[in-house]
């Protein structure tokens, strides 16, 4: 037993060394859902989630569909031009008018992560509500606060495209020892922010549903499957012999993903990467790569290999 924990301690010690090295740090957590066992760096460290809120706001949304209160099948119109939340992708990129049904925006928010679906959804399911459903069914720590309009009213929105990387500066020295921060959406008071075990509570819920409707559950399974944005965990976790539904989160020096790797022998294990980067730049294909790898490490590390 001792040289088992021995091994854990070197492992994840060498782990952190390397997020280090490689300019990121942050909450890591891996369980294995049917047994519970699990292994995380700074588990209980709380952080801003960005885009990761439009999980729970998904079964929050898909549970008053269960109740009969809102219809999957009811359209919102969207006007071309009219759109609060600008994003990317999605219905802020529309050019002429739409009217979407709600199962579609549910699609859109979660695999392509289109903010402006999300905050559709907000519109019918607000923030304050997402937070009372989720303390509900027993999810603690995961603090739902605001919509996704307030993630474009950053630094980044004021400075020109060549200022970018001044916008990265604040967000890195920015914060105070307290995890405050002068950006208020990277503030853990302020914005909507959880941990990686928070996260992975939920992932818990959805896959061995108890206190989550099963059709809730299967459903947003389903849409975290579509999950388009593949460049962080997915390279690590996917395979022929492995499903990976996952969503992420971007902000400023913020880069999450959470999911689920089912294998094919009957293994499913949980995972939530959720850091921040000290290098001031939008495009960092190395951490996104550092990322995957140090939660496999500790994925292999659970599998016993």
């Amino acid at each position: 037993m001792s040289s088992l924990r021995d091994t854990e301690t070197a492992l994840l010690r060498d782990v952190g060394d390397e997020l280090d090295d490689g300019g990121l740090y942050g909450s890591l957590l891996v369980r294995e859902l049917d047994t519970g066992d699990e292994v995380g760096i700074d588990a209980d460290v709380d952080l801003p989630i960005a885009s990761l809120v439009k999980v729970p706001l998904a079964a929050a949304v898909l549970d008053r569909v269960r109740r009969g209160e809102l219809e999957g099948d009811a359209r919102l119109e969207v006007q071309p031009g009219q759109v609060a939340t600008p994003g990317p992708v999605g219905v802020s990129r529309f050019r002429h008018p739409a009217r979407i049904a709600l199962d579609d925006l549910l699609y859109l928010s979660l695999a392509v992560s289109d903010n402006s679906a999300a905050d559709a959804l907000f519109g019918l399911v607000r923030p304050e509500e997402v937070a009372r459903w989720l303390d509900g069914i027993g999810l603690r720590g995961i603090a739902v606060r605001h919509m996704l309009l307030d993630l474009n009213q950053t630094p980044a929105e004021r400075l020109g495209p060549g200022e970018a990387h001044l916008a990265h500066t604040l967000a890195i020295e920015g914060g105070t020892p307290g995890r405050g921060h002068g950006v208020p959406q990277l503030d853990v008071t302020r914005a909507n922010s959880a941990s990686a075990r928070a996260m992975v509570d939920l992932l818990h819920a959805l896959w061995r549903p108890s206190a989550i409707s099963g059709e809730v559950a299967e459903r947003v399974r389903e849409l975290m499957a579509a999950n388009v944005l593949r460049q962080r965990l997915a390279p690590d976790f996917a395979s022929d012999a492995a499903r990976w539904s996952s969503k992420t989160g971007t902000l400023l020096n913020l880069r999450h993903e959470f999911g689920v790797v089912e294998h094919s022998d009957g293994q499913t294990f949980a995972v939530a990467a959720l850091t921040a980067s000290r290098v001031p730049a939008i495009t960092q294909p190395g951490a996104d790569a550092l990322m995957g790898r140090a939660a496999r490490r500790l994925r292999d590390h659970l599998r016993g290999g």
